[in-house]
């Protein structure tokens, strides 16, 4: 954190991630039988809710090794826990109407009770939702009380992109067990649909206006560095059988001077967006992550001693402090 920002309160800051796809499935697309996501002009896709998705399921788990890791040397407020609100296993058991319908609609009203009842507790329970916020309760925001909860979040990921475009290969799937009765073995057809190479960046922000405040989400600044310490596992400790390869190259990591921004987002990350070499292949898939020049803050492709804007003086290293936490 800049020394000019208060050490305890949450940080401005600007993020980019690069990662690196191995005929793996980063993100299925559920329109088009979870294939890889991709666009009109062949680029990949990642959605902003799969990437804050496996840092939830991370600290789900409570695994004491990932704990650990991601709080080592952190002095954690008291009184805070690091819950899921998002949580895969929220289903309201006790629910009691038979139509989908009703049930919807009653478990609406028994999550904005939840938080209506103590709303500060709610706050210093939920990890996730100190982060992230609650927008999926926007629905229940007519119900009484839920104006003044928390809607939007500290901290946001942007859509992820391929640099260039992507091949995907689709295949069948055997197995030896079978599914259906008389046959001898199963077959699940077109079932491996990965993308056979790609460099994909995903833009990230933190914004800390949305910490404090009646309608705050309650964000700490040890919240936000849980976060940005679990990013370099996000995937290698998400593995499934689609998804073996897929490798975080870099957590680029801006900490502005000024908490209400010192440098452009925009000039930040395009600064650090890999780019696809030769130029003359923009439009083709890469086969290798050595087909792309690959900024980094400092050393070859440094961009620490760049301008932050075309005919300006000022550099990104007089508007903020730097780390790659993939390193």
């Amino acid at each position: 954190m800049s020394e000019n920002q208060n050490q305890n309160a949450v940080p401005r800051i600007t993020g980019l991630l690069v990662l690196e796809v191995r005929n793996s499935n980063p993100n299925g697309d559920p329109e088009r039988e979870s294939s890889p996501r991709q666009r009109p002009d062949r680029k990949g896709e990642i959605s902003p809710v799969s990437v804050k998705r496996k840092l939830r399921d991370l600290l789900e788990r409570e695994d004491p090794i990932v704990w650990q890791g991601v709080t080592n040397g952190l002095k954690l407020p008291n009184g805070y826990e690091y819950k899921i609100m998002e949580s895969r296993e929220r289903d309201w058991k006790d629910l009691t109407k038979s139509n989908e319908e009703d049930r919807i609609e009653e478990a609406w009203k028994k999550t904005s009770k939840l938080i209506n009842d103590n709303f500060a507790g709610f706050k210093t329970r939920y990890w996730d939702a100190r982060l992230f916020g609650n927008t999926f309760l926007e629905k229940a925001k007519e119900e009484k009380g839920i104006q003044t909860t928390i809607r939007s979040g500290v901290a946001h990921f942007g859509v992820g992109i391929s640099v260039a475009p992507v091949e995907i290969r689709f295949e069948t799937w055997t197995k030896k067990a079978p599914a259906e009765p008389g046959k001898t073995r199963g077959m699940a057809p077109m079932a491996f649909r990965v993308v056979e190479h790609g460099v994909y960046t995903v833009p990230f922000f933190v914004n800390p206006t949305m910490a404090s405040g009646e309608r705050g989400t309650g964000c700490t600044s040890e919240d936000v560095e849980i976060m940005l310490r679990l990013l370099p596992h996000a995937y290698s400790l998400n593995r499934s059988v689609i998804r073996t390869q897929v490798e975080v190259v870099h957590v680029h990591v801006f900490t502005h001077n000024n908490p209400l921004g010192s440098v452009s987002d925009f000039a930040l990350i395009d600064a650090l967006t890999p780019r696809r070499i030769p130029k003359e292949e923009n439009d083709k898939a890469s086969t290798s992550v050595a087909e792309y020049e690959i900024p980094t803050w400092e050393g070859k492709h440094s961009i620490k001693d760049q301008p932050v804007r075309e005919g300006t003086a000022k550099t990104f290293a007089q508007c903020g402090e730097y780390r790659d936490y993939a390193l």
